[in-house]
């Protein structure tokens, strides 16, 4: 193949690339709804963060609003992908240990299983990027 044929092979889109950018919207809209949910009532957060048991609340609720709103708006814009889900995908099975481990429960069952279904699915974007719709492909 000539140098022209290869740039046009790369300029056109395949499905994969509109699946990874679907993929990656898709997996951030609960972080994104989430971490918004948790700076319009601050108050509620930490109290539930503290009745978890864990400490420095406040930092905590801080923190997690970062990972789920900012890193939510950074995974949908493919920027510093690998790393973000990598964040993300921690933070998830952080929340699934500390805040759903009562598997006896059902509903906890569920939302635990549901963190590490996510987590696997971020770290399938952190282990093949952002694809071609992202500013990392830039």
């Amino acid at each position: 193949m000539t140098s022209i044929t290869l740039d046009a092979a790369r300029a056109s889109s395949s499905p994969s690339d509109f699946l990874a950018v679907a993929g990656r919207v898709l997996l951030a809209a609960i972080f994104v709804l989430s971490g918004a949910s948790k700076l319009a009532d601050p108050a509620g957060t930490i109290t539930y963060i503290e009745s978890a048991g864990l400490p420095l609340a406040t930092f905590a609720y801080a923190a997690a609003v970062a990972v789920e709103l900012v890193g939510g708006l950074l995974l949908i814009a493919g920027y510093q992908t690998r790393i973000v889900a990598s964040a993300i995908a921690a933070f998830s099975l952080a929340a699934a240990f500390n805040f759903h481990a009562n598997l006896a429960d059902q509903n906890q069952f569920i939302h635990f299983f549901k963190n590490v279904a996510m987590a696997g699915g971020l770290l399938q974007v952190a282990a093949f990027g952002s694809g071609r719709f992202g500013f990392d492909h830039r």
